[in-house]
């Protein structure tokens, strides 16, 4: 069974959102998603300072299996990336909720983080 911490939000697309006391967004992929995926071999990310709207195409990522794009679960602009996964991309295999963070936003409408799943919802969903 994935792990879906409560304390974060979801998308159906297997993003996940985790509010940072700074008021900006961590963004990733589930342990879901990775597991599904298999070994992650390449992650591409945007630069800091882009800027994207919701369900925009913010990266991609590659896995032995496929590879898959990222998309925005909510709207804004780019204030850090995980340099990390440059030299160690299976960081999203490994610890996805936390060493394998890919971006951080500065959300354009913090209201949209609540509108995301629950882990409630997103357990739901993944189990259709």
């Amino acid at each position: 069974m994935a792990n879906i911490p409560s304390d974060l939000r979801y998308t159906e697309e297997h993003e996940y959102v985790r509010k940072a006391k700074d008021g900006n967004a961590e963004i990733g992929i589930t342990d879901y998603a990775q597991g599904e995926l298999g070994d992650v071999v390449y992650v591409e990310l945007p630069k800091v300072g882009a800027k994207f709207g919701k369900h925009d195409v913010f990266g991609t990522i590659e896995a032995v299996k496929a590879v898959s794009e990222l998309f925005a679960p909510i709207a804004g602009e780019v204030v850090a990336i995980n340099d990390r996964l440059d030299k160690e991309p299976a960081l999203v295999n490994t610890d996805p909720y936390a060493a394998g963070w890919m971006i951080k936003v500065k959300p354009g409408n913090p209201s949209e983080i609540d509108a995301l799943l629950t882990a409630d919802a997103y357990t739901k969903h993944i189990a259709q």
